[in-house]
């Protein structure tokens, strides 16, 4: 089954908050974590990453905490997951290693690189902005209705 790890969900889920709420300016780690009964250690790295990757900017002193980097509607959920987990790979064949031991006889590689491929594609087109919208007016309901 095709999931999302912990640390793509909360740098999501964070990513979101601070979509939301951008008008109230920069959100410590330690609230988001108390607002999302986030593991604050965990977050903080995750968060990390994300300043890392230019998509959060980390702004220090009393009302320090973390802003987008860039607008919400520029940021796509690939970036955010990218930044987090690194390539997005739903079977190891799919990786640029290529290090499977059925890989001369494999009848299914080349299928699984276009699924993965098309995830990436919706992923890719799923803006951070998009996640703070009403799930009637998602994109990924739309992608799905128009296959």
């Amino acid at each position: 089954m095709l999931k999302l790890t912990k640390k793509a969900d909360y740098g999501l889920i964070a990513m979101r908050h601070l979509a939301e709420n951008s008008d109230l300016g920069a959100c410590s780690s330690k609230d988001l974590a108390d607002l999302y009964s986030i593991p604050q250690e965990a977050l903080a790295k995750i968060l990390q990453k994300l300043v890392k990757a230019k998509l959060l900017a980390s702004q220090q002193g009393t009302n320090g905490g973390y802003v987008l980097a860039r607008d919400p509607r520029l940021i796509s959920a690939l970036e955010v997951i990218r930044a987090i987990e690194g390539p997005l790979f739903i079977t190891s064949c799919s990786s640029a290693k290529g290090d499977c031991s059925q890989s001369d006889r494999c009848t299914v590689r080349e299928p699984l690189r276009k699924v993965n491929r098309t995830i990436e594609e919706v992923l890719s087109k799923l803006t951070v902005w998009e996640l703070t919208e009403s799930p009637e007016q998602s994109p990924v309901e739309l992608v799905t209705l128009q296959q």
